[in-house]
């Protein structure tokens, strides 16, 4: 089978069950280039609007199913076999659809858009299969089907009365941003701690030696140690005398 190139949207498969989504696109297709008379029945398009609706139908149907069709050069008719051959695939998707409504809930998702994302998907199929899903239907949907933990914030948000599910999904998403931006925060370090200060802009410096204190490995002129009521180094008069090699005297009580 050769691959198709340039498509608007998917191929119709020969199986048909992409058939409910591939209508649905080739319909909005043939109306955005003024064609979509074309396949409503008693129509009279032109013959060169007729040819360039078939020729866009056909080219997004897949390879194998063209060629069952070959010789149909009416728009109209072509679009009439396949919704026949292949219609019955709304009565296929709508339990499954119903189902998944029935058991979709909040709780069991990990993340808001996750949830968004296969709620829509679901009310896209119903809707297509003919079924009515209202606002409220869906809003109620998610409300009812919050965790337990959060029984207190699903009543906060049933007393603000959102008119819309598209409201209760923007603010969700942004609580969900708060709420994840508030976790890292926490996660930085723990509550209640404050980071240590920094050693090194506390780091005690030594005091100078004082100049007075000088020791006998270090000899020089008139340095040494000197003792109070016995002999030293220094020849000193005070309360003590002591005889030294050092010319010279000094003073004092020292």
């Amino acid at each position: 089978m050769s691959k198709i190139a340039n498509l608007d949207f998917s191929a119709l498969k020969s199986n048909g069950d992409n058939y409910v989504e591939w209508a649905l696109d080739a319909k909005i297709m043939l109306r955005s280039k003024d064609l979509g008379d074309t396949i409503t029945k008693d129509n009279n398009s032109s013959d060169k609007d007729k040819y360039r609706a078939i020729y866009m139908i056909r080219h997004h149907l897949q390879e194998n199913l063209k060629t069952q069709y070959m010789t149909m050069e009416n728009p109209y008719d072509l679009w009439i076999a396949l919704q026949r051959r292949y219609d019955h695939q709304k009565t296929v998707l709508l339990p499954k659809a119903q189902y998944d409504w029935k058991h979709i809930r909040f709780l069991d998702y990990k993340s808001v858009d996750e949830y968004n994302s296969v709620l829509f998907r679901i009310v896209s199929l119903l809707r297509l299969c003919g079924e009515k899903v209202t606002e409220e239907e869906m809003l109620n949907k998610t409300l009812s089907t919050f965790p337990q933990t959060n029984m207190l914030l699903q009543q906060q948000y049933r007393e603000r009365n959102f008119a819309t599910y598209t409201e209760l999904i923007e603010c969700l998403l942004l609580a969900e941003a708060n709420n994840e931006l508030l976790l890292k925060n926490s996660e930085m370090r723990t509550p209640g701690t404050a980071p240590l200060p920094d050693i090194s802009k506390l780091a005690i410096k030594p005091k100078k030696e004082s100049n007075l204190v000088q020791h006998n490995d270090h000899p020089g002129p008139n340095r040494g140690r000197s003792q109070g009521r016995g002999r030293g180094s220094f020849k000193a008069h005070g309360r003590g005398r002591g005889r030294g090699t050092t010319p010279g005297f000094s003073r004092g009580r020292g």
